[in-house]
C-alpha cells in the first residue's frame, strides 16, 4: 500500500518539476505570426460537451465569415482532451492556439508559464466587458493578479428535488437546508413511489466524480484535505464525519448501483423518476427543464446543504486559454472574445434555443428576459450559488491553496482518484469508511510531505 502511494506521488512530482522548469521561459508577447492582422487560422482543442458542439456548428457562419479567421477544431471526450492538452501545453509544441481548461488547471498552467496572460487584449477590448463576468470566476481564472482565461460557461452546485413527491408527503424543503435535514427528508421519501430512492449522490470513482460533491460535504462538516501548513487530514475530524455521513446516506436511501453512479447516471435517475432528490451541478437544470423532460416543472431547487458553513456550493468552469507558444495570439483572442461574449449568448438563444445558452458566467445573462423565460425555475438559485462560491475560503479553516471541490495542486487528480476508489469501495460495502480513509491518509500524507519539504517545514 505504501509503495503504491509513493508511486502516485512520484508521478505527480514529475508534473510539478516540469511546471517549474517550463515557467522559466520568457514572455513571447502578443501578435506576430500569420493572421495577427486578420484572416489566417487558429487551432482550437476542446472538450466534446454539447455547448462546445453548438459552438463548432455556429463558428463558420458567424465568426469566420465576419473575421476571415478559420477555426480548426479538435473535439475530444473530457479525459482524452485533458491528457492531450497536458501533453501539448507542457511541451509548448505550439500546435494548438486555444484550448478549454477548467479552473483547476488555469492557475497551475499559468504558474508554469504554459498559457499567456490575456491582460493586453482585455485592456483594448472594452466591448468584452470583463466586469460582467462573475467575480468568483474572474478570480479563479487569474494568477498573481493577471487574467489567463475566460469562461465559456460556469456552474456551482445545488439540491434538486421533486416538489410533487415532497408535497404528497407533507414535507416542505427548507429555504436553506442542512445536511441532517436532507438526510431526514431522504428517509421520508424513500420508496414514496415504486422503485424510487430518497436521494442520488455520486459514488463513481474519480477526483471529478465522487469527490466533486463529497469534498463540498467535507468542507461544510469542518474537514479539509490539508491544513494550511501541509498536514494531511483525510482520516480525522470533519473529513471522517462527512464521509461517514455521505456513505451512510447513500447506502441507506441512495440510488441503485451507487458505487458506479456519476453525474450522468444521477441525471437519468432523476429524469426517469428513480430518485426524489439529487445534489449536484447547477448545469443539470437545463436538462431537467428541457421540453422533452418528463419532470419539467416538477423540480425544486435549493442551495447546497450546509452544516458549519454559510454556503457549500462548488465552482467549476470550462474556459478558454491561449498557449504561450502560439504565434496567433491576436486571432486567438478574437475567437475567445466572441465565444465568451454577450453577443454569442444572444446568437445561441436565437439559433439553437435559450435553454442551450452557455450560462453561469455573466451577470447580464440573468437579466435577459428571453433567457429567464426558459430558465426561470433555476436561474435565480444558480445565480445565488455562483455568487456564494468562495474558492479561497470554502471551509472553517485556512487552506494552503484555493479550491472548493478540489485542491488546486498538480498532484490532486492522482491523489483524489486513488482515495475515491477507496471511498467508492466503502459505498459498495467492500471495506469500512475507516479503512478507506486510513488508506487515503497514507497517500495524502506523502503529498503533504513533498510540499512541507519544498517549503522547508
Amino acid at each position: 500500500m505504501q509503495r503504491r502511494a509513493r508511486r502516485v506521488v512520484g508521478a505527480a512530482v514529475v508534473v510539478t518539476v516540469a511546471a517549474s522548469l517550463s515557467g522559466c521561459g520568457g514572455f513571447r508577447g502578443w501578435g506576430g505570426g500569420a493572421g495577427s492582422a486578420g484572416g489566417g487560422s487558429i487551432n482550437v482543442l476542446m472538450v466534446n460537451n454539447p455547448q462546445m458542439v453548438d459552438l463548432q456548428k455556429l463558428t463558420p457562419k458567424y465568426f469566420t465569415a465576419k473575421t476571415g479567421i478559420k477555426v480548426n477544431f479538435t473535439v475530444l471526450p473530457e479525459n482524452d482532451v485533458r491528457d492531450k492538452i497536458s501533453q501539448e501545453f507542457s511541451s509548448q509544441a505550439g500546435i494548438y492556439d486555444v484550448a478549454t481548461l477548467s479552473n483547476f488547471e488555469v492557475p497551475i498552467y499559468a504558474k508554469a508559464g504554459w498559457i499567456a496572460s490575456l491582460d493586453p487584449y482585455l485592456k483594448k477590448d472594452k466591448a468584452f466587458d470583463q466586469k460582467d463576468i462573475f467575480p468568483a470566476l474572474r478570480s479563479a481564472l487569474s494568477h498573481n493578479g493577471h487574467v489567463y482565461s475566460e469562461p465559456f460557461y460556469g456552474e456551482s452546485s445545488f439540491l434538486m428535488y421533486r416538489k410533487d413527491v415532497l408535497q404528497a408527503k407533507g414535507i416542505t424543503m427548507p429555504a436553506h437546508p442542512t445536511w441532517p435535514q436532507v438526510a431526514k427528508i431522504a428517509a421520508e421519501v424513500d420508496h414514496a413511489k415504486p422503485g424510487m430512492a430518497g436521494i442520488c449522490l455520486r459514488g463513481q470513482p474519480g477526483w471529478g466524480q465522487i469527490f466533486a460533491p463529497l469534498t463540498t460535504v467535507v468542507n461544510t462538516f469542518g474537514g479539509t484535505w490539508f491544513t494550511k501548513d501541509w498536514h494531511a487530514k483525510v482520516d480525522t475530524d470533519g473529513f471522517k464525519k462527512a464521509t461517514n455521513f455521505y456513505v451512510d446516506l447513500v447506502r441507506k436511501h441512495g440510488e441503485r448501483g451507487a458505487a458506479q453512479a456519476g453525474f450522468t447516471e444521477c441525471l437519468n435517475d432523476l429524469i426517469q423518476g428513480h430518485v426524489a432528490m439529487w445534489y449536484d451541478a447547477t448545469s443539470a437544470a437545463g436538462s431537467l427543464e428541457a421540453k422533452t423532460s418528463p419532470v419539467r416543472g416538477k423540480i425544486g431547487y435549493a442551495p447546497a446543504p450546509v452544516v458549519k458553513t454559510k454556503s457549500s456550493g462548488w465552482l467549476y468552469t470550462w474556459a478558454w486559454a491561449v498557449q504561450e507558444a502560439s504565434t496567433h495570439k491576436s486571432n486567438a483572442w478574437k475567437f475567445i472574445s466572441w465565444a465568451s461574449s454577450k453577443e454569442y449568448e444572444q446568437l445561441v438563444g436565437k439559433e439553437i434555443g435559450w435553454s442551450a445558452v452557455p450560462a453561469g458566467k455573466r451577470e447580464s445573462t440573468y437579466h435577459n428576459k428571453n433567457y429567464l423565460k426558459v430558465a426561470g425555475a433555476f436561474a435565480e438559485p444558480t445565480l445565488k450559488a455562483m455568487k456564494s462560491a468562495n474558492p479561497d475560503d470554502p471551509g472553517v479553516q485556512p487552506r494552503p491553496v484555493p479550491g472548493i471541490q478540489f485542491v488546486d495542486i498538480p498532484e490532486f487528480p492522482a491523489l483524489g482518484t486513488q482515495v475515491s476508489q477507496y471511498v467508492s469501495s466503502a459505498i459498495a460495502g467492500q471495506m469500512s469508511v475507516d479503512e478507506a480513509l486510513s488508506r487515503g491518509q497514507a497517500v495524502a500524507a506523502d503529498v503533504a510531505e513533498v510540499y512541507r519539504s519544498r517549503e522547508g517545514k
